[in-house]
């Protein structure tokens, strides 16, 4: 296994290391969305970046990319329905340990995006602060996530007109915010939020 901040030795020695990285943990609607990366060392991809410093073009052409020169990738998700139940950090590792999981690799090693890991059996864990910016397996998660939880945002504002869903994404704008109060919550927002959950309130008559 090479350098932690340089490209991760997929598949060095036998062993198989995956980046995984999440989008969604802000907004106000949608699922948070995980992605997991092994990168292959033959199949090199330029370009590499945290997802939030790319134009949402620069992520959809790394996204194909992604997809066709890594050893292997996945999604995982945890929906709304979860995120009001267990809270949006725990819906966060689910998300995680679902996308590991998900891989068509035996993954022995992710490093994580942030300070705080999912339990992920048989595969130990290396959380790393910034790490969208630091490790290329780790931005790679964070691009394939971001597109593809944006794509599904955008699909979701044909069914819930009048919210933005395609702009801000269910993240709270002032758009977003003031859609809520005048239409109110969704099947799509997440009632744990205080936002929503005062959209939510019928005002009293008297």
């Amino acid at each position: 296994m090479r350098d932690l901040f340089g490209e991760p030795d997929a598949g060095a020695n036998g062993i198989e290391v995956a980046g995984v990285d999440e989008v969604g943990r802000g907004p106000l609607a949608g699922p948070v969305v995980a992605g997991a990366v092994i990168l292959d060392p033959a199949r090199r991809i330029k370009g590499l970046k945290d997802s939030k410093e790319l134009t949402p073009h620069q992520r959809e052409e790394l996204a194909v990319a992604i997809r066709d020169r890594a050893t292997a990738w996945a999604l995982g998700r945890a929906e709304v329905v979860e995120i009001d139940r267990i809270n949006i950090l725990r819906a966060t590792l689910v998300a995680m340990r679902r996308a590991v999981d998900a891989l068509a690799a035996d993954v022995r090693v992710a490093y994580i995006d942030g300070n705080i890991a999912p339990s992920i059996d048989g595969c130990a864990t290396v959380t790393v602060i910034g790490g969208d910016a630091k490790v290329p397996a780790i931005s790679a998660a964070s691009i394939i996530a971001k597109v593809a939880r944006d794509a599904e945002m955008v699909a979701a504002a044909a069914h819930f007109p009048g919210y933005g869903f395609e702009c801000h994404k269910g993240y709270a704008t002032a758009v977003h915010l003031a859609a809520l109060r005048k239409l109110g919550p969704t099947p799509l927002h997440r009632r744990s939020f205080a936002p929503v959950g005062e959209a939510g309130v019928q005002p009293t008559l008297f």
